[in-house]
């Protein structure tokens, strides 16, 4: 793995981490804008979606620049900074698919508790509305995040676990 390589993985991943951020977010702004009102106190953004998406990217780039760097520094140290950009990029889109799944499962698990018992759920989020469906997509919205923030994490050390096993066995003359 080159210098450049090593820098290109690095970047992929930011902007990786930053799409998938933008992606989730407007997806998430179509299904409850109240979430975003309610959890970062925006009563007042006028433009709430662009605003929302805007949130998405950011929290996108700062996990992705912690994740990122974790991630192409074990993968640089495992393959003695061998590995090449393409088969980087494999897994980290492997990686980005994962969490993007996890985001989808993240969601589905907090609109199955809302609908197991909505009292739970209001006696452990803040703000939940009355409304059952205000509620469902406000829980959506809450567990999607969740499923992509922690899922995200740990699909990173998932990824690396991977990656280190493959790299293991088909270099393993040179261990």
């Amino acid at each position: 793995m080159k210098p450049i390589s090593i820098i290109s993985l690095w970047i992929t991943a930011i902007i990786g981490a930053a799409i998938l951020g933008l992606v989730t977010n407007a997806i998430n702004a179509q299904v409850s804008e109240l979430y975003f009102r309610t959890i970062l106190g925006w009563q007042n953004v006028a433009d709430i979606k662009r605003a929302i998406v805007a949130q998405g990217v950011f929290e996108g780039l700062i996990c992705g620049l912690v994740l990122s760097t974790f991630f192409v520094a074990v993968v640089a140290f495992v393959s003695k900074a061998r590995c090449d950009y393409l088969l980087g990029l494999r897994y980290l889109a492997g990686l980005i698919a994962t969490a993007f799944l996890l985001w989808v499962i993240g969601g589905v698990l907090a609109v199955a508790l809302v609908s197991l018992s909505p009292e739970f759920y209001r006696s452990h989020f803040i703000g939940v509305p009355n409304s059952a469906p205000d509620r469902i997509r406000y829980a959506w919205v809450g567990g999607s995040i969740w499923g992509v923030q922690f899922g995200g994490a740990a699909a990173t050390f998932i990824f690396l676990a991977l990656f280190r096993a493959r790299w293991r066995l088909s270099h393993a003359t040179e261990i």
